[in-house]
């Protein structure tokens, strides 16, 4: 889903430098590494604007990097290099994130791309239009991961005891397995297939294998 070839510039890199790679790159924004790939910062084309108009008032600029939480400043007109002109306060999402996660956290953040940190290193970036090629995908595709992948694959259950059904990207299961785990199990692996929008979880078990569920018996 996201994008592994990245992009990137050192801290000590000029800022100059920094503004051609964007251009050259058309790229929105390039993050900066240190020298074992780990994560310092972000430049956005709104950083760099606030250097090229650095005589302008801060009160009368329209733009702010939008890779930021609200509140961090965005203009550092006296930056010379990356490392200075990065900005550090980062949102970010791990390798295992789920495309409506990423996607949510997007919409919450007012962001337009996430670095993908795996490990406290960069490996890769995710951005709107991966997110939206992941719902491209047929329902029939998806249908066939989850019985073949998920179903039979990766949790060894037999695919008829599980009526899969894909609406728009919404899948509904439905039927009885061994236990409560196994259920669980198979409703997050499910959920993160690429191009599930939701899942709706119908599952039913026979052996109840949680604390909570084995009847205590009465003592007399």
């Amino acid at each position: 889903m996201m994008t592994t070839a990245v992009v990137s510039v050192c801290p000590s890199m000029p800022v100059p430098d920094v503004a051609a790679m964007l251009y050259t790159a058309a790229v929105r924004a390039v993050p900066v590494l240190d020298a074992g790939a780990r994560l310092l910062g972000v430049i956005s084309e709104a950083d760099l604007l606030a250097v090229v108009a650095a005589i302008e008032p801060e009160t009368h600029r329209w733009w702010r990097p939008r890779h930021i939480h609200e509140g961090v400043p965005a203009a550092r007109p006296w930056a010379r290099t990356a490392g200075e002109l990065m900005s550090a306060a980062l949102v970010t999402v791990g390798p295992d994130a789920t495309a409506a996660a990423a996607a949510r956290l997007m919409r919450e953040q007012g962001v337009s791309w996430l670095p993908v940190v795996g490990e406290g290193r960069l490996v890769g970036v995710l951005g709107r239009s991966d997110l939206l090629a992941v719902f491209f995908r047929p329902d029939a595709v998806i249908r066939a991961e989850v019985v073949e992948g998920v179903l039979a694959g990766k949790m060894m259950i037999e695919p008829s005891l599980v009526a899969v059904e894909v609406v728009d990207g919404v899948v509904t299961l439905t039927g009885a397995v061994e236990t409560h785990i196994d259920a669980e199990v198979t409703v997050e692996m499910t959920r993160r297939i690429e191009g599930v929008v939701d899942v709706v979880d119908r599952l039913t078990w026979q052996v109840p294998d949680r604390p909570e569920t084995i009847p205590v018996p009465r003592l007399y």
